[in-house]
């Protein structure tokens, strides 16, 4: 089976504006907060599901919220719209297959609507956190962010988690869960960092290459340390 590696990160400076870095660290400094994150292909979904099940700890999804964003009238959604209004169906929502191929094929464009974009799902995770603190008084969260590193967010949570999988499996997995050919999916799969470039930066790395018993071994053993007095009964 194999061993959880676990790797020391130096926190880093980290850039944007001032308010929301403050806000950040409060919340760091206030609740448990744990990233997730990975490579496409990496199995982090499935990771984060099983430690969500587990383990009594309040899960939210950066993705999610970029779904959210992407509804009709939303501020994300506008900011599409009013980049091309080909993106936008007769029906309000947003074609996005076809956006997701323009912003992989345009390194360019990705960069400026993921400038624009970050911070309107960081906000949003920032709230979630909040109410759900305030509300319900929950300390504990997991959330999985895909581009934890890349939009430099990891100054915000108090530990991160990475999920590994050599590039070979990642591609193989990308092809069979999308529909897609090889070239796609490495196409894809470049457009985010190294997945070994982000397990050195990670607090702990969950080795996803072999069979889900042995993932699942170590995500027991891994939720027992960070989470163990919260352990669900079931």
């Amino acid at each position: 089976m194999p061993a959880i590696k676990v790797f020391c990160k130096a926190k880093g400076r980290g850039h944007g504006p001032l308010l929301l870095r403050n806000e950040e660290k409060r919340l760091a400094d206030t609740y448990a907060l744990t990233a997730i994150t990975g490579g496409m292909g990496s199995g982090k979904s499935s990771v984060a599901r099983f430690l969500c099940r587990r383990f009594s700890v309040t899960c939210l999804n950066a993705d999610a919220v970029v779904h959210e964003l992407l509804q009709p009238g939303q501020e994300y959604w506008r900011l599409i719209a009013a980049l091309d209004s080909a993106f936008v169906r007769q029906d309000q929502t947003i074609d996005k297959r076809l956006l997701r191929k323009a912003l992989f094929s345009d390194a360019s464009l990705r960069q400026q609507i993921n400038d624009q974009v970050h911070p309107l799902v960081q906000r949003k995770l920032l709230e979630k956190i909040r109410h759900e603190a305030r509300e319900y008084g929950r300390k504990f969260f997991l959330i999985e962010v895909p581009l934890l590193f890349e939009a430099n967010w990891q100054d915000m949570y108090t530990r991160v988690i990475v999920v590994y999988a050599p590039w070979e499996k990642c591609v193989a997995r990308l092809m069979k869960r999308d529909q897609i050919s090889a070239d796609e999916a490495k196409d894809s799969i470049a457009t985010q960092w190294p997945l070994l470039k982000k397990a050195l930066l990670a607090g702990h790395v969950i080795d996803n290459s072999g069979s889900w018993v042995d993932t699942s071994m170590q995500l027991l053993h891994l939720g027992g340390i960070l989470w163990g007095e919260n352990e669900r009964i079931n």
